[in-house]
């Protein structure tokens, strides 16, 4: 690597900026304009992240309360419940996690930053989603060819508290949730604890009105239904990002072809797009030019046609088919 490379930190990436060299040599030149892709996403402010914690805190402290009051009613669904609202608060205080470590500055070491903290940290919480709605699906089961009697009102009482508690929590991460996706999903696992203490209520009601003990089963499978089907559909995404694949919503041969049509593009290849986290797409090719001022022109069209806001465009003068085995 040419002595001609100065490093410096930039907030939330580290960039390297290499001067152009000749031209029977090959030009690097790193382009980052820090935004997020397909989509404007607005920083979260402290206020929110301090809603957050106190959206956590309370989730917990309710969490406690169902499964305390799930053993005492022997209510597998009021449990199941407090399983689900324990994955959601874990949820809320990764999303905490993560937005404290996104304003950490990147290091030689890691160039892109923490982006990815967020997406690993949902990974572990997605296989424990999954764990718990397994572990409650077979609690259902049981249930259903077993019914034991459970306590109704204790059941309504707690799940009543828990809906006041959901609704607010729900009502608290609501902010800034119209311009933050991680905001959103936020809201989004909130309302649903409080559909499903709306479930747990129903169940207690059956208990107390009719005496059908199979209802609390029911309850108890369709949390565990609803948590299972959550894993297995944010699973792709998640391997996804973690595996460097591309987006779904963009076409690597629309992009290839835009290129090319600049003009001086003699030719594209060692082409290579994935996803940092979420929101950032990261994109590096190969442009066979004569000229090495091109790469502002690309830089610029795929920002504006294709949201891709990071970019490394290496020019060269020839085709490097032998070199490229990515």
């Amino acid at each position: 690597m040419s002595k001609e490379i100065k490093h410096k930190h930039k907030h939330p990436h580290f960039e390297p900026h290499i001067t152009p060299l000749p031209p029977h040599k090959q030009e690097h030149r790193h382009e980052h304009h820090h935004g997020l892709c397909h989509h404007h996403h607005g920083e979260v402010s402290e206020k929110s992240v301090h809603l957050l914690l106190l959206s956590f805190a309370i989730n917990m402290i309710l969490s406690v309360a169902e499964i305390i009051g799930g053993l005492i009613a022997g209510s597998v669904s009021l449990i199941g419940d407090a399983l689900h609202n324990t994955s959601d608060a874990l949820s809320i205080l990764i999303a905490v996690i993560a937005f404290k470590i996104g304003h950490k500055k990147a290091s030689p070491k890691y160039t892109y930053g923490f982006k990815r903290a967020e997406i690993i940290g949902g990974f572990v919480n997605l296989i424990l989603l999954f764990i718990s709605g397994i572990y409650l699906f077979i609690e259902g089961i049981e249930r259903l060819i077993k019914p034991e009697q459970i306590d109704g009102m204790v059941i309504i009482w707690i799940s009543v508290l828990a809906l006041i508690i959901d609704t607010a929590t729900a009502k608290i991460s609501h902010h800034d949730a119209h311009h933050n996706t991680n905001m959103k999903m936020v809201f989004i696992h909130n309302l649903a604890d409080a559909l499903g203490s709306v479930g747990v209520i129903i169940s207690g009601l059956c208990v107390v009105w009719f005496e059908v003990y199979r209802v609390d089963g029911i309850v108890a499978l369709l949390i565990a239904f609803y948590m299972i089907f959550q894993a297995v559909i944010s699973f792709p995404k998640i391997v996804n990002i973690l595996m460097n694949a591309a987006p779904d919503d963009m076409d690597m041969e629309e992009i290839q072809k835009a290129i090319l049509k600049i003009k001086g593009v003699k030719g594209v290849h060692h082409i290579h797009l994935w996803c940092i986290n979420e929101h950032d797409v990261s994109l590096e090719c190969h442009i066979e030019a004569d000229d090495l001022n091109l790469t502002s022109k690309i830089t610029k069209l795929l920002k504006e046609e294709f949201a891709i806001n990071h970019c490394n465009i290496q020019i060269e003068n020839d085709k490097c088919c032998s070199q490229c085995n990515l």
